[in-house]
């Protein structure tokens, strides 16, 4: 794709990011102005207040200051009339990071994904800073320099990601596809070990995520009673408690990582000497937000059982590695173009034409103990950054005083994360395996001896003779013939010879014996389908009878 259509489109792709972000809190805002004040007060006034919640949700931190009316009536201290708010609603940083990345991604496809990063981090940081100079809200102040360089940063970076990752998997050319192409070059299974990391920490931080909000979804089932409660306690009417829950709303990636850290074991603090774990609940005086009231008030040790999801997420993430680290490619061999035979030149034409599978899975011989070795540690150290990186998002202060320290603490979390996952992944990447038995080499014949090898076995001429003959209880419907063997003649038996009769005794006359009957003479039997016939009886000469004894 032209260059000069990659930064057209990386530019319209920083706008509407930025264009969606501040409608999200327009829209709202202004169908409170409409039904809530009935249009009488001016419209001008919604923008800072709008262009200020897009900073906020971009983790750039609000000083706010209470006007001394509000204070007088509400009946607050002076002191705490100002105060820093930093626990950013992270829906709006999610949605530009996920619209970065895919532009990045696109960038990467058009084959210039150098010219799409940097118009996309120029038109957003140009944009960021004309909200800045134009929104400026005397009830919430921001720092310019962090209303600019934090919402960049949150959209720079996630792009840079998107495009870098899309390049190193689908690149051809290019400075990082030559890179990987010298790295996956190593021998050992080295090559595999940065993908493999970046892969196993992708899936231990998308499931870590997914468990913090599963978790919290099932905390809020089972205390739904206590968030309503909260929800009447304000007071609030139906256009309040609608903008209540879309602000709420905005916070469930925050409470999602709340949730991860509650599950690794360390927990979340809910303001100063706090703490909400597995191993013990320890809660003050809760401000009246209603989804606070999905924490629980007491835990049980059986809790603690939940450290062993981490274990098992970095389990998976070893699995998928190993899978892939211990694959070892199968060369095909290249055969001749012609053995001089037909027979054999057609199957090796037929062999070259078929596509070659993929081998099945095998550790070779060298086994990569130690490129396993360092992809467990390696998903293990990025799993407990990502993890350190997200409590420093999901955490910050709410109010003054001892709202000043909310959400989890970033070192122990990577910590816990860290050796979970550590756990799991050298489970499955460093327990031994069975070898496979190897499979039987293939001969190749060699030329000169293709056609005697390979020519079929010339066939005897059919002498019925050499036939067995068919049992008679085989069970055939039409008589079956008993063949004769010329060869094995049937001899008669020998006959006896006379003898003398004893003194005394008159002669008897000597009696014949019967001339045997040859097998070929012998009448066929038709056996029938179920019932064969009997053979004739075998008639045996008669022996002499013997003198008697005196």
């Amino acid at each position: 794709m032209h260059r000069l259509i990659v930064l057209i489109l990386s530019a319209v792709d920083a706008a509407i990011a930025v264009a969606v972000g501040v409608a999200a809190t327009l829209a709202p805002l202004t169908l409170l102005w409409v039904f809530g004040f009935g249009g009488a007060a001016d419209w001008g006034t919604l923008w800072p207040t709008g262009a200020t919640i897009w900073q906020f949700g971009n983790l750039v931190p609000l000083q706010v200051t209470l006007p001394g009316d509000y204070l007088a009536v509400v009946g607050i201290d002076p002191s705490v009339a100002s105060f820093v708010l930093s626990l950013a609603p992270l829906a709006f940083a999610a949605f530009t990071a996920i619209f970065a990345a895919r532009s990045g991604r696109r960038a990467s496809q058009a084959d210039a994904w150098i010219t799409g990063v940097l118009t996309g981090i120029a038109v957003f940081a140009g944009l960021s800073a004309l909200i800045a100079v134009t929104a400026a809200n005397p009830l919430a102040a921001v720092e310019r320099w962090q209303a600019i360089l934090l919402p960049t940063l949150v959209f720079a970076v996630p792009l840079a990601l998107g495009a870098v990752v899309t390049e190193w998997r689908e690149a051809g050319s290019g400075v990082i596809a030559r890179l990987r192409d010298r790295i996956e070059a190593a021998p050992h299974g080295w090559g595999e070990v940065p993908g493999l990391v970046a892969r196993g920490t992708a899936v231990v931080v998308v499931g870590l995520i997914g468990l913090g909000a599963l978790l919290f979804a099932v905390a809020l089932i089972l205390r739904g009673g206590e968030v309503i409660a909260l929800f009447e306690a304000a007071h609030v009417d139906g256009l309040g408690a609608t903008v209540v829950t879309l602000a709420q709303f905005a916070y469930l990636p925050t409470l999602a990582i709340w949730g991860l850290s509650f599950i690794a074991g360390p927990g979340f603090a809910v303001g100063t000497g706090t703490a909400v774990s597995p191993a013990g609940t320890q809660l003050g005086v809760v401000p009246g937000i209603p989804i606070l009231g999905a924490l629980p008030e007491s835990t049980t040790p059986w809790l603690l059982l939940l450290a062993l999801l981490p274990i098992a997420v970095g389990g998976f993430a070893g699995w998928i590695c190993r899978s892939r680290l211990v694959a070892v490619p199968v060369i095909p061999q290249v055969a001749p173009e012609s053995s001089g035979n037909a027979t054999l030149d057609a199957l090796l034409a037929r062999t070259r034409d078929e596509p070659v599978e993929p081998s099945t899975p095998a550790i070779p011989d060298d086994d990569p103990i130690g490129a396993r070795l360092v992809t467990a540690a390696g998903i293990a150290v990025l799993a407990g950054a990502a993890s350190a990186l997200l409590a420093v998002l999901a955490s910050g202060a709410i109010g003054p005083g001892r709202l000043a320290e909310v959400g989890p603490a970033p070192g122990p979390l990577a910590l816990a994360v860290g050796l979970e996952v550590l756990i799991g992944a050298a489970i499955l990447l460093l327990s031994p395996r069975r070898r496979p038995k190897p499979a039987a080499p293939a001969v190749l014949v060699a030329e000169e001896e293709a056609p005697e090898r390979l020519a079929p076995t010339p066939l005897e001429p059919w002498a019925p003779e050499r036939l067995a003959p068919t049992p008679l209880w085989s069970l055939h419907t039409d008589p079956v013939p008993v063949v004769a063997d010329p060869q094995r003649e049937t001899k008669a038996p020998e006959e006896p010879e006379p003898e003398e009769p004893a003194p005394g005794e008159p002669d008897q006359p000597a009696r014949e014996a019967p001339a045997p009957r040859a097998q070929a003479d012998m009448p066929s039997a038709d056996l029938g389908p179920r019932q064969p016939q009997p053979l004739p009886p075998i008639t045996r000469p008669e022996e002499p009878a013997a003198p008697p004894v005196d």
